[in-house]
């Protein structure tokens, strides 16, 4: 998959903790912030009204045919925040739409009808974060980290979107992943999961397509549960908490455990046996937001509502994303700055034009940037590394 342009170095790094709310990264098709319109759309529609208020980009015309578009990993905001949005909404209303229905883009009507036309997406992510409930009234609840078998980076489904405040010079990106039910392996777990696609595939060509502006049976039917093969496990609780940060997070509770006990046996029958030190949970100084336990439902996106009424209106699952250790065939969440290196290092990779890439990676819970001004940490990795041509 090519990357044309990414961000720098500084507006992503690896995290393995991403809250709604937080900086992902996302691979799109260069075009206007409007999407592409078609050479014959006339100016007034039945969405006239919304598009008059939208941010408007000038760029020079491109030709019909996807290849002569240019592809780019851009940071976004994740909770998708619609372009007719006049102030910037609250947390419990970004929460609303950081997942889409695969059956709430049937009909072509309601919030997310541009946003599937003209601005699809896929956002990139080493995993995602489930939990299962256990015990009585299902009150216990066990984290899980699931993740590609190959090891490759994961590509979810996703629309974007780009607002500017009434109060505001700035424009703002954002975005949501598209949701679809739960394949057999992850059932159990629970009943949605986010749409997964292969890099390099004709599904993601097509997905991808900015010629394709308007929403089709094709489109719709790509919207579908993973068949390739997954790897899951459970992971320490801690994850569980936004502001807590560690590359243990990925690692499978039963391995910690594992090496606790082989330490333990090599240390000497004479020796005094020590505990086993246990991964260090970071907890990072920006987070002050208080954290509320998230109960995994997937709510409904509201409808559209005229501008003028949406002046006091903003806007499902979590997943957890980890973009930047893997991907060799192409570009899904997480971030943060590891205690120890990945088990597989990374191969750069050279986008177009020659130039090197840089690096890239939710609470079903993300893990990625959270702020695009956040200091970078010593030893973060580079964002396109694992993007091929």
């Amino acid at each position: 998959m090519p990357v044309d342009d990414a961000p720098e170095d500084d507006e992503a790094r690896q995290t393995y903790n991403f809250p709604p709310g937080a900086y992902g990264l996302v691979y799109r098709a260069e075009v206007p912030d409007h999407g592409v319109r078609d050479a014959d759309e006339p100016e007034a529609s039945e969405n006239a009204t919304q598009q008059d208020n939208e941010p408007q980009e000038h760029t020079e015309p491109q030709s019909s045919q996807p290849e002569a578009y240019k592809y780019e990993i851009k940071v976004m905001k994740w909770g998708l925040i619609p372009f007719w949005t006049k102030r910037a909404p609250d947390y419990s209303s970004t929460m609303r739409t950081i997942n889409c229905r695969d059956d709430s883009l049937l009909e072509n009507k309601g919030m997310w009808n541009t946003m599937k036309q003209r601005k699809r997406c896929l956002v990139v992510a080493q995993g995602f974060y489930e939990w299962l409930k256990k015990g009585p009234g299902g009150k216990e609840k066990v984290p899980y980290f699931v993740k590609r078998k190959d090891g490759h980076l994961m590509c979810f489904a996703g629309l974007w979107d780009c607002v500017k405040y009434e109060d505001s010079a700035e424009k703002l990106y954002t975005y949501t992943i598209i949701t679809t039910d739960s394949n057999k392996q992850l059932n159990f777990l629970h009943d949605r999961m986010p749409v997964i696609l292969d890099p390099g595939t004709e599904e993601v060509k097509t997905w991808l397509d900015p010629t394709r502006n308007k929403w089709s049976k094709e489109l719709q039917c790509l919207l579908k549960p993973y068949n390739g093969e997954l790897d899951f496990y459970p992971v320490d609780p801690a994850v569980g908490k936004v502001g807590n940060n560690s590359d243990s997070f990925i690692v499978p509770v039963d391995s910690k455990e594992n090496k606790k006990n082989i330490a333990n046996f090599f240390s000497g029958a004479n020796k005094k046996k020590t505990k086993a030190e246990e991964p260090k949970v970071e907890t990072e100084r920006e987070e002050t937001r208080p954290t509320a336990e998230h109960d995994g439902s997937e709510n409904n996106a509201p409808l559209p509502v005229p501008p003028k009424s949406m002046q006091d209106t903003h806007g499902l699952k979590r997943p957890a994303v980890d973009v930047l250790d893997a991907l060799e065939d192409g570009p899904a969440y997480k971030q943060a700055k590891p205690s120890s290196p990945p088990s597989k290092p990374p191969t750069p990779v050279k986008t177009a034009g020659g130039r090197k890439a840089r690096s890239a990676t939710s609470n079903k819970d993300m893990v990625l940037k959270t702020s695009p001004s956040k200091k970078v940490e010593p030893g973060t990795q580079r964002i396109t590394n694992f993007f091929t041509k």
